[in-house]
């Protein structure tokens, strides 16, 4: 049995001439919070598509749990409990909050999604569903149509969407992106609380230095597609590569507030 959680071995990936990542050998501990940072262009988010099959890879394997998924659809990846949520909001915009978790939930269920089913025959979906809106504090909404939300809810209902399907790992790809500074702590801690329940491994991609520092366990930073530094914050903080390359005076101000 693996000691890693999730591993990468020689991940490569070309498109033309470009190669967007190259050779990033990683792994993940179960249980623990990594961040990934690097500057625009570096390969994060294509990275983790990587990592939840809506690529292919050029070259090298990824590995969840020990088993070699590099071939898996994004769809086996979900079922082996691999949760993905994007940069753009991905909800269903003309059902109600609570009809998008409650979907979410069926599928884990294995009851699939049999729109045309009265949802009183699924009320034990419906319940786990009240549950995790309560839990990332949307539960006041659920009768709303999702595209009434704000595009901080819209992103707290997708974390609900995820963790109805009962993720082992979940992959946030800048969680905070495009939220206005008023809707940023409420994202902050709700994926604070997220780590403190112990049941989730977690793989953050953001650029707000200050959160990457206060939740991260590790952090890993790419640069031009490449690994180029994987430690505790502090470890990489005080790298001398990874401020020339990335951070720059971003140091010194982190370490004042």
């Amino acid at each position: 049995m693996s000691d890693w959680l999730l591993e990468t071995r020689g991940l490569t990936i070309q498109f033309g001439g470009h190669v967007a990542v190259q050779d990033v050998t990683f792994q993940l501990k179960p249980l623990t919070f990594k961040s990934i940072i690097g500057p625009n262009g570096a390969g994060k988010t294509t990275f983790f598509n990587l990592l939840s099959g809506q690529l292919r890879p050029t070259a090298g394997s990824v590995f969840f749990k020990g088993r070699d998924i590099t071939g898996y659809s994004v769809h086996e990846r979900t079922r082996l409990g691999i949760g993905r949520s994007f940069q753009i909001t991905n909800v269903f915009p003309n059902l109600t909050v609570l009809e998008n978790v409650r979907l979410a939930a069926q599928a884990k269920g294995g009851a699939g999604y049999r729109l045309f089913s009265h949802y009183r025959v699924f009320r034990e979906f419906e319940e786990k569903a009240y549950h995790l809106l309560e839990q990332v504090g949307l539960r006041a909404k659920s009768e709303q149509p999702a595209k009434q939300l704000s595009h901080g809810d819209k992103r707290k209902l997708e974390i609900a969407i995820l963790l109805a399907l009962e993720p082992e790992l979940l992959l946030l790809d800048e969680p905070t992106a495009g939220m206005s500074l008023e809707e940023v702590p409420a994202i902050i801690e709700l994926i604070r609380s997220l780590k403190e329940s112990g049941r989730h491994t977690i793989l953050l991609i953001e650029h707000k230095i200050d959160m990457v520092l206060d939740l991260s366990d590790s952090l890993a930073v790419l640069f031009n597609g490449r690994l180029l530094a994987d430690g505790t914050p502090a470890e990489i903080m005080h790298n001398q590569q990874v401020q020339a390359a990335y951070l720059g005076g971003l140091y010194e101000d982190a370490i004042k507030t």
